[in-house]
């Protein structure tokens, strides 16, 4: 029996929960990942998959097993990429996640930076409107924003800091006299983003903080669906600047209560990776080539910060903070 072959076959059929869907992505026959996985159970002496008509599972020994048997394969392909990139073989693929924000702005530009270092280097991109529609096992580097930083296991490291803004269309404020205090906004219709406040929007004044109850019109997850629909007149909305940068500056969009301190209106935009001890040259490259792109920037401040995330903790430098052109 080759063990290593047939843990590799192990570790897709524990990936696809399917013989059949391993078979085909490694392109073998569904009996020669049968006779595999059998042979490995008869090897270790205990069963590793539950197997019935219609379901495949792992054992509490598949699981232990499985999770080892990832580990090992990380680390080969760890020595394997080091072997390529000494006899300059293709660098192989990254697969990145980003909000969809975030992919539609900055994301293209950090790409392109890090292809003419790395000609070699591959992207797959999974682009996701809120960060519980992917999981860890589905990228190498995600890029998110957030108001607050959540917990998780992975390694977050703040890139950038962005604002919000109050905009609506010339078509809307035709019909609708725009608002010229924050109170004026309860009588407007509201297009609201998923991850804004859907309730109430808070501003602040030297008086103190007001409270302004908004009337939504229209939730959507992707905020990019909410700017169209404000271009189109719908109402109004809070969007990240970058995201309405161009629109504001070509007029088809106008900034609306300027003089008000919008509460709670900044995000932090976090680059997450696995803190894994045999991390892959190539994931580690490229989260350093986009910490430091960004580290770049004029104007930053040097003071030090240790952010806990999870069972994590990793040190980064204001200077990942003040980058306010994305998302």
């Amino acid at each position: 029996m080759n063990q290593l072959a047939s843990i590799r076959i192990f570790a897709k059929v524990a990936e696809c929960l399917s013989f059949a869907e391993a078979a085909k992505q490694l392109g073998i026959s569904a009996s020669v990942i049968t006779r595999s996985v059998a042979g490995l159970e008869q090897h270790l002496g205990v069963r590793l998959v539950s197997r019935t008509t219609r379901r495949v599972s792992l054992t509490p020994a598949g699981q232990m097993y499985c999770e080892h048997c990832v580990g090992l394969l990380r680390h080969l392909a760890t020595m394997d990429e080091c072997v390529s990139v000494a006899a300059a073989q293709p660098a192989g693929l990254l697969r990145i996640a980003a909000s969809s924000s975030y992919a539609c702005t900055d994301l293209p530009d950090v790409l392109a930076g890090y292809k003419a270092k790395e000609p070699r280097t591959q992207f797959h991109l999974t682009v996701f409107d809120n960060m519980t529609d992917v999981t860890a096992a589905d990228f190498d580097v995600c890029f998110s924003a957030e108001r607050r930083l959540r917990d998780s296991s992975l390694v977050c490291r703040a890139l950038a800091q962005t604002q919000e803004v109050i905009v609506a269309s010339p078509a809307y404020l035709a019909r609708r006299r725009a608002p010229r205090t924050p109170a004026d906004l309860s009588s407007h219709d509201v297009l609201i983003a998923s991850d804004s406040p859907s309730r109430y929007w808070e501003f602040r004044d030297k008086h103190g903080t007001q409270r302004v109850v908004v009337r939504p019109i229209l939730n959507m997850q992707n905020p990019l669906l909410v700017k169209r629909s404000v271009e189109a007149g719908l109402g109004i909305a809070r969007l990240s600047r970058s995201v309405v940068q161009r629109e504001l500056a070509e007029g088809s969009l106008s900034p609306l209560l300027e003089n008000a301190k919008l509460c709670g209106d900044e995000k932090t935009v976090w680059i997450l990776y696995s803190g894994q001890p045999h991390m892959a040259m190539a994931i580690r490259d490229f989260v350093d080539f986009t910490v430091q792109r960004y580290r770049q920037t004029p104007g930053e401040s040097k003071r030090e910060t240790v952010v806990p995330v999870g069972r994590v903790q990793r040190y980064f430098s204001n200077t990942e903070l003040l980058w306010t052109g994305i998302l």
